[in-house]
């Protein structure tokens, strides 16, 4: 991190009384915006804050909302009204990252934006996310399927994963790589020495049953990576 933050904790938003969280540099520019996506743990935004507060270190503005996958609808409307917020809020032109079954779920925006009333973000932060073989009635089919018949047009895509990950396989990260690029889509991959949690700076603590800000020096080093390509890529689209 480059400089200080200040964060916004607990805005209320939508129509289910969710909550996000905001992160911005305390001084200097701020080069854009990205809406980050927790995975499929409902209410998860904190275990993301670390990963927030890094990127934000960098000049970017962070939105971090909590989403219920296991919501009636799979979450997709707690998502929908995040993406609305941040247009009311913030503006239209933001990156869109996701961790987990976060990151599938920003490819699905990518690829089929009629989901979100025709909104697509400038470039795609995918971290730790299954492409291959994930699918949902809402999101279509798996992504590696839906690239070859999308007609939307291609945008920068920053793929992240970790070469221990034991929840999703790395492999799943390198092929869409590799198929985003037979596509002629702009790609970034980035593989760092860490399991799944660790490349969003997060721990899974077997007591809590879940997440938590890690104190292990390989997400700690992990984290700071996934965050210098979060900053990438709203530098790389922001019109100066």
């Amino acid at each position: 991190m480059t400089t200080q933050v200040v964060a916004r904790t607990g805005i209320d938003y939508g129509s289910f009384g969710k909550q996000l969280d905001v992160y911005r540099p305390a001084e200097g520019p701020v080069w854009g915006t990205v809406l980050l996506w927790h995975g499929r743990g409902p209410q998860e935004r904190d275990v993301l804050a670390t990963l927030a507060r890094e990127a934000a270190g960098h000049g970017v503005r962070v939105v971090a909302p909590d989403w219920r996958s296991d919501a009636a609808d799979g979450g997709w409307t707690h998502l929908r009204e995040s993406v609305a917020w941040l247009r009311a809020h913030v503006g239209d032109e933001a990156v869109l990252a996701g961790w987990s079954l976060g990151a599938r779920a920003a490819m699905a925006t990518v690829l089929r934006p009629p989901l979100w009333d025709g909104w697509r973000p400038t470039a795609v932060v995918g971290i730790a996310g299954n492409y291959l073989t994930s699918s949902d009635p809402r999101m279509g089919p798996p992504a590696v399927e839906d690239l070859t018949v999308t007609q939307q047009p291609s945008l920068p895509v920053h793929l992240v994963h970790g070469t221990a990950d034991a929840v999703v396989d790395v492999a799943c990260s390198r092929a869409f790589a590799r198929h985003l690029e037979q596509h002629r889509w702009p790609v970034e991959y980035t593989e760092l020495e860490t399991d799944h949690a660790g490349v969003v700076m997060a721990e899974y603590d077997r007591t809590l049953g879940r997440c938590r800000p890690a104190t292990a020096e390989h997400a700690l080093t992990a984290g700071a990576a996934t965050a210098r390509v979060i900053a990438r890529a709203v530098r790389g689209t922001v019109r100066v």
